[in-house]
């Protein structure tokens, strides 16, 4: 059976070097480092034996059609770590500089590609005009928060940035970036593979935990919310917890929520997306339903089983036709107005 594909999370492999030339003097004289990978030297890739690349918009093409996907919504890789720089005017510019090369080596090389904008959590004022920026001049489709940062996303602070992305009906992606969760001041864990383990994941709770409780879904009603790269399993054990936590005191500490937030995700448009075989995927789908879940390729990342997650979906016994077909495009095109 022939379905279409959308992927809700695919990646660009971008160099410092791709990003610097699309600096704004006079901070392209600035000495070239890696500005924001996580200097913990562990090997990703594993000597290069894990994961692709995609470096410019016709690896990306070929990689589409390796597939049979139609389209791809595109995400950074080094841009993931933006939120760990402490020089908040550098992470503004890198930022601009990339959303600049996003646009100009991949999303204007096809329609099918299509961008979110790469934001700095260090200064939300200036994220919400770059979200303006890349909208209304790059013709993105939406913007993209790191999950893994010293930042809690319901904070306040961060309101221009949702208000900006209401205003716009683009939604915003929070993505989950793969470093060691415990860098914010606990012992770190020694091996990726630990790291690696708990990152995504624990990422997504913290952030969910955080805008949840704070009401972001309430004081942004319209605002399309996304939790992308911790797969599917986790969401009706965590979300009952925290339907548990709020019973008990959320009158007093979450006074924001009308509902508990099982009931906020369901009536308001909050979105996860997926692993192709993970087991427990129906139980999620029963638990929000297939159209708030979302097919993600993670191509070329070195954990991504791209094309094979395609036909591993395709195929599930597990899941309905209309659940697949929801699935494997539909949600995407309304999370994405695409």
């Amino acid at each position: 059976m022939s379905y279409e594909i959308i992927d809700a999370d695919g990646h660009v492999t971008e160099t410092w070097e791709q990003i610097a030339r699309h600096l704004d003097e006079p901070y392209r004289r600035r000495p070239l480092q890696a500005p924001f990978f996580p200097q913990d030297g562990w090997d990703r890739r594993l000597i290069g034996t894990m994961g692709g690349w995609a470096g410019d918009g016709k690896a990306w093409i070929e990689a589409l059609d390796r597939g049979g996907m139609a389209t791809a919504v595109l995400y950074p890789t080094l841009g993931l770590f933006m939120p760990f720089l402490r020089d908040g005017e550098w992470a503004v510019r890198l930022s601009r500089a990339y959303n600049t090369m996003l646009h100009k080596e991949f999303t204007s090389q096809s329609p099918r590609l299509r961008g979110v904008a790469l934001l700095p959590l260090q200064d939300p004022a200036a994220a919400a005009r770059e979200l303006e920026r890349c909208v209304g001049e790059l013709g993105f489709v939406g913007a993209m928060l790191s999950a893994d940062s010293y930042y809690l996303l319901g904070h306040a602070r961060f309101d221009p940035i949702y208000a900006t992305a209401q205003r716009l009906k683009v939604p915003v992606a929070v993505h989950a970036a793969g470093t060691d969760t415990n860098a914010v001041g606990h012992e770190p864990f020694p091996k990726f593979i630990q790291a690696h383990t708990c990152s995504h994941a624990f990422a997504q709770m913290r952030q969910i935990t955080s805008m949840m409780f704070d009401g972001v879904p309430v004081r942004f009603p319209e605002l399309s919310i996304a939790y992308f790269e911790a797969g599917s399993g986790w969401i009706p054990y965590f979300l009952q917890r925290m339907d548990e936590e709020f019973e008990k005191r959320g009158a007093a500490e979450a006074k924001l929520l009308t509902e508990p937030p099982t009931a906020t995700v369901k009536s308001h448009p909050i979105y996860f997306s997926c692993e192709a075989d993970e087991p427990l995927l129906p139980q999620a789908v029963a638990y929000v339903g297939a159209d708030r879940i979302m097919y993600a390729s993670d191509f070329p990342h070195w954990d991504n089983s791209y094309p094979k997650s395609v036909k591993e979906l395709s195929d599930r016994a597990d899941l309905s036709d209309a659940d697949r077909r929801a699935i494997l495009a539909a949600t995407a095109r309304k999370f994405y107005r695409l």
